[in-house]
């Protein structure tokens, strides 16, 4: 997937690369708030939306207002706010969306931000003071960006370099301490906190799953997924040939090639269970080409 454009010129030859600087989900994100807040502001209807399309807890409690979990993410209370916000989720969701795919890209985004309303939710169950912002989510991104890019330099105010692991860690620090503060100063550390326990999570899903697998086992509980797990081992076991399965190692490659390319424009979710399953044999095959050699 690219974020480039290109110009060719018939009469030289020569071509001209062009930054895309929006596209896929971080352009229908940005349109989706900035629409929001222009409507709110231009028609004055601010205090409405806050109080309908804004996480409002009693609401939710007593009003059964649950769409809030999902709007509160696409409002936004000042120029300043929304702004920063939007910055954030292009300089680095970005990368993040050029390495995922559209739709898992959009598909964490939308997670970890219910997810930190979720939070919010039920530690403020009492409180009538509505939550905007997409500040969860946000967070979430930052921490996928310093999983993923561990190593890479943020310039934080533009001149002072810090590798991203460090700067996700002095992030999560300062917010699990302010969480713990009065909420006095207008913002919702907790959402933030949410972000961030919401997105790691996400990111060690399997690990945890594999954790919950062995705890079963440990403690002997009848574990109601085993023969459909049982089921899956015997039929991958069956389907794992003792060779490519193909007349050249090229012709493997050529299709190799087109796996790759449909992870780069629609993310691994994308791809088949056979493409799955191609991939993974074919990682193999070479693996194991590679060793012999």
């Amino acid at each position: 997937m690219s974020y480039y454009s290109y110009n060719f010129n018939n009469n030289s030859g020569d071509y001209h690369v062009k930054p895309k600087l929006f596209r896929g989900a971080i352009r229908v994100l940005l349109i989706a708030n900035v629409a929001v807040f222009l409507i709110s502001n231009l028609l004055g209807i601010n205090s409405f939306v806050y109080r309908f399309f804004g996480l409002v807890p009693t609401s939710i409690l007593g009003k059964g207002f649950i769409w809030q979990f999902f709007t509160y993410m696409f409002v936004h209370g000042g120029l300043g706010h929304i702004f920063m916000n939007m910055f954030v989720l292009w300089m680095f969701g970005m990368e993040l969306e050029n390495y995922w795919g559209k739709k898992e890209f959009l598909k964490y985004f939308l997670i970890t931000g219910v997810g930190s309303g979720l939070i919010t939710y039920l530690f403020s169950m009492g409180s009538s003071i509505p939550v905007i912002g997409a500040s969860g989510a946000i967070y979430a991104l930052l921490l996928a960006f310093g999983m993923m890019f561990p190593d890479r330099k943020i310039y934080i105010y533009f001149l002072f370099p810090i590798k991203a692991k460090y700067f996700v860690m002095i992030l999560g620090a300062m917010t699990f301490f302010s969480s713990l503060g009065s909420p006095g100063d207008g913002v919702s550390h907790l959402t933030h906190l949410g972000g961030l326990i919401v997105g790691f999570l996400y990111f060690k899903r399997k690990i945890l799953w594999n954790e919950l697998q062995l705890l079963i086992k440990k403690f002997h509980i009848t574990n109601p997924f085993k023969n459909f797990i049982r089921k899956v081992d015997k039929k991958e076991s069956k389907s794992t040939p003792t060779s490519s399965g193909y007349a050249t190692d090229e012709t493997m490659r050529e299709q190799v090639d087109i796996i790759l390319d449909k992870i780069s424009q629609s993310g691994y979710d994308s791809l088949s269970e056979q493409e799955q399953r191609t991939l993974y044999l074919a990682s193999k095959y070479f693996a194991s080409q590679q060793n012999k050699s």
